[in-house]
């Protein structure tokens, strides 16, 4: 699968690799460009995964705020829920298109 912005893949890795929780798909850390991402401010904390890490995709000079996020340290009883270990893994919303 792939996270692409205006036809630049920001991540890419097999469907097998990635964990889809609610609706998205996180994407492996190793999978992910990071050289794209830049650590946002914007403070957030799921009740039951914990505190996310948001992102700014930039692409070509083009930066998108919040496309992208993590959960570095997510709490212990999510991964029972999720049934792995999500950490770092990244999702992306809006202008990144996941595709297979």
């Amino acid at each position: 699968m792939k996270a692409v912005v205006d036809g630049t893949v920001i991540a890419e890795a097999p469907k097998e690799d990635l964990i889809a929780i609610e609706g998205n798909w996180y994407f492996p850390p190793s999978s992910v460009r990071s050289e794209l991402l830049s650590e946002s401010d914007t403070p957030y904390t799921c009740p039951w995964k914990g505190e996310c890490q948001y992102f700014d995709v930039t692409v070509d000079g083009t930066s998108l705020h919040d496309r992208a996020w993590s959960y570095p340290n997510p709490y212990a009883t999510a991964f029972d829920r999720v049934g792995k270990d999500f950490s770092n893994y990244v999702a992306f919303w809006k202008e990144v298109e996941v595709t297979e």
